[in-house]
């Protein structure tokens, strides 16, 4: 399998082992692993947002981990923006980029372009937002569909963030999402990438997620936020959506007892990777899916 003139994207659940076998891949391919993960990009956020250790960035060098203030917000058109500039110096070195994450989002905008949507009122945003609290997640998407029919073969109602972004743009623009992203391009070709889905049954998933949680709590996650709540982060800022603050915020202030932080990450966590996974079966339908017992396989034969 020739690899060296490819960039490799690895995208899967988390807790899937996405990490670990990015190393294990850089190792055998003499590559450079980017971050795709957009919780993974902030300083503060180290154990919350399970940084890859400090072991494992002295065997392989690795990029866009840990550089980015939580008082900062940093979007997906700040991430690309350095993503590509990163892959251009790795390969410049004759090493292979590894882009590793769990933000769908950053996939699909260095694969296929970031649309340059009009930038839309806060106001106006609160308005739908409102709108789709009245109506429910079922009248809501019915109305969406109506006003937006690309929208039926493309998004399912549960996917309330992109349902409310869809109805914005369309109610904004008077032009569906989807006219908007046909008139998007990457820099890169389609050949350029070697795509990699790792898919994890949903049993071990479900263990793996506990057992993080666990260690989470035994390797410093309380001190991390009990630091980060000193920082007076504001609501606002994307950082506070880091699993695990909220939960380990009402330990602190003696509402719930440890063991109910446990179930409570795990829950949320759950949440996430059930999300990740309906955001490759609408979005990642043409990469490699490998199953997580089929990786040791893959890394032999190449």
């Amino acid at each position: 399998m020739d690899l060296e003139s490819k960039i490799i994207l690895i995208y899967g659940p988390t807790a899937s082992g996405k990490s670990k076998f990015a190393l294990k891949l850089a190792q055998k391919i003499d590559g450079e692993i980017i971050n795709a993960d957009s919780m993974q990009v902030y300083k503060e956020l180290k154990v919350l947002s399970a940084r890859p250790r400090e072991e494992d960035i002295n065997k392989i060098k690795h990029h866009l981990y840990g550089f980015q203030s939580v008082k900062k917000n940093f979007s997906t058109g700040d991430w690309l923006k350095l993503a590509k500039k990163k892959i251009f110096e790795v390969k410049k070195r004759d090493k292979i980029p590894i882009l590793v994450g769990g933000t769908g989002l950053y996939f699909k905008a260095l694969t296929e372009g970031l649309v340059n949507f009009p930038k839309i009122p806060i106001q106006f945003r609160k308005k739908i937002r409102t709108l789709h609290k009245n109506l429910g997640t079922k009248k809501f998407f019915l109305r969406l569909v109506k006003e937006d029919p690309l929208v039926r073969n493309h998004l399912i109602q549960s996917d309330t963030q992109r349902v409310i972004r869809a109805y914005e743009i369309k109610k904004f623009t008077n032009k569906s999402m989807y006219e908007w992203f046909k008139n998007t391009k990457s820099e890169f070709e389609k050949n350029d990438f070697f795509k990699i889905y790792i898919d994890l049954p949903r049993t071990d998933l479900l263990f793996r997620i506990k057992e993080r949680a666990i260690d989470m709590l035994d390797n410093g996650a309380v001190r991390e936020v009990k630091k980060f709540m000193k920082l007076k982060v504001p609501k606002v800022k994307s950082a506070n959506k880091a699993i695990g603050i909220n939960e380990i915020k009402e330990f602190i202030k003696k509402k719930i007892k440890i063991e109910d932080v446990i179930d409570k990450i795990s829950i949320k966590t759950r949440q996430y990777a059930k999300r990740q996974t309906t955001w490759a079966r609408g979005n990642m339908s043409d990469w490699n899916k490998i199953k997580s017992s089929g990786l040791k396989v893959f890394l032999k034969k190449i």
